[in-house]
């Protein structure tokens, strides 16, 4: 019977993981922190605009994206593929990866889509549980109104304090 994290590892060995940074020395942090995880089908795409042509050309199975950077940054980014009558990928899991915390920030990165967020310098450790929660747990894609992306976490995880009586 095969374990848990053996069954984790493959899925890792098998992901094609797209960086979007316009500093080098930043994708090749993360390309290494990919690489220690267990990841190597890592491409890199140095601007929003090549990041955008590289989604449709390699399809990949999960994105790594910086909020600043050149047309479109990273917030008009997400709002670019999470369209699904216009981008021919907008269920791409994006995992947004900035310099800025600040909590303004983290709340448009949800509002626009992205599937989770981490702070930049990021440990090995915090980007294996992202990618891992985003890869092996999912949450559904699904539109409300004008927003369209992963299920926001109130709702995925939400139980009611009740049963409902059965007639």
């Amino acid at each position: 019977m095969e374990s848990a994290a053996a069954r984790i590892a493959q899925r890792l060995v098998a992901l094609k993981v797209l960086i979007i940074d316009d500093e080098p020395t930043m994708r090749r942090v993360t390309r290494s922190l990919l690489r220690a995880i267990g990841v190597t089908n890592v491409h890199e795409a140095v601007d929003g605009k090549t990041g955008l042509d590289a989604i449709r050309a390699l399809q990949p199975d999960l994105v790594i994206l910086d909020w600043e950077m050149p047309r479109p940054n990273g917030p008009e980014f997400v709002r670019t593929v999470r369209s699904p009558d216009s981008f021919p990928l907008p269920d791409v899991p994006i995992i947004m990866l900035t310099g800025h915390g600040e909590r303004s920030r983290v709340m448009e990165a949800v509002k626009v889509g992205v599937n989770d967020f981490l702070l930049k310098p990021v440990s090995t450790k915090a980007l294996l549980a992202r990618v891992v929660s985003v890869i092996v747990d999912p949450r559904r894609m699904m539109k409300i109104g004008e927003y369209y992306g992963p299920e926001p976490r109130h709702l995925a995880t939400y139980k009611p304090d009740y049963e409902v009586a059965r007639v």
